[in-house]
């Protein structure tokens, strides 16, 4: 699942008449960077969620092998968009990815596949280091134990979540809002023991506001 659907509003006037995920980086669209990943992991089905100038993103993805989630009447956010998206993607583990951000190093989605246990685990999210974080200015998202299990954090310290991650949603089903964020999984797995982290081998940055764009093509993209 790519999530392509936001309003890009901190980018300014980039995106008044252009969605954030065609704004290019290193001569290459933003969704493109993230479907080059989710090809390159050999993804079995491709699912985008649309929704601000979503008719462009489907313009550019046309003839692609991909199928288009629209939330047309209102934003969902990330768990109310993934869940409208689950009969498009007909599997109850999946692997997200947001789509403004570039990486370099190890494929992120190849990293989590590689770490990911269902015996033990309903999430696995990739994470870096804050001082690593290119383009993030906030302060870090998760403790990570020993053991790779994550709990919430409030420290400029802590590990910042890169947006890619693999998670089960069945518990999706349980919730009869619309519109929600999928910070409520995440907090349930965090209860349960059943959240974990893994730290991202190799460069990333969030290509959030229009600076981000000069700071991520010196990844290398």
């Amino acid at each position: 699942m790519l999530f392509a659907a936001g309003f890009g509003t901190r980018m300014g006037a980039l995106t008044a008449n252009k969605p954030k995920p065609l704004i290019e980086v290193a001569g290459k669209p933003l969704i493109d960077h993230a479907l080059t990943i989710a090809e390159a992991a050999k993804v079995g089905k491709t699912v985008v969620n649309l929704h601000y100038l979503g008719d462009q993103i489907a313009h550019h993805l046309q003839g692609r092998q991909i199928e288009l989630s629209w939330e047309h009447e209102q934003i969902l956010e990330t768990g109310g968009g993934l869940k409208a998206a689950l009969p498009l993607l007909g599997a109850d583990t999946v692997f997200t990815l947001n789509t403004d951000a570039v990486w370099s190093g190890q494929n992120p989605l190849t990293e989590l596949q590689a770490a990911w246990n269902p015996e033990i685990m309903d999430a696995l999210l990739l994470l870096l280091p804050a001082e690593k974080a290119l383009g993030h200015s906030g302060i870090g998202d998760f403790l990570l134990a020993p053991d790779g299990r994550i709990r919430r954090a409030s420290g400029a310290a802590a590990p910042v979540y890169l947006g890619a991650q693999i998670l089960k949603t069945q518990a999706l089903t349980a919730i009869t809002e619309p519109v929600f964020s999928l910070n409520l999984l995440w907090d349930q797995a965090i209860a349960q023991g059943r959240a974990f982290g893994l730290i991202h081998q190799g460069g990333w940055c969030d290509v959030g506001r229009p600076e981000g764009i000069a700071v991520a093509e010196t990844l290398h993209v």
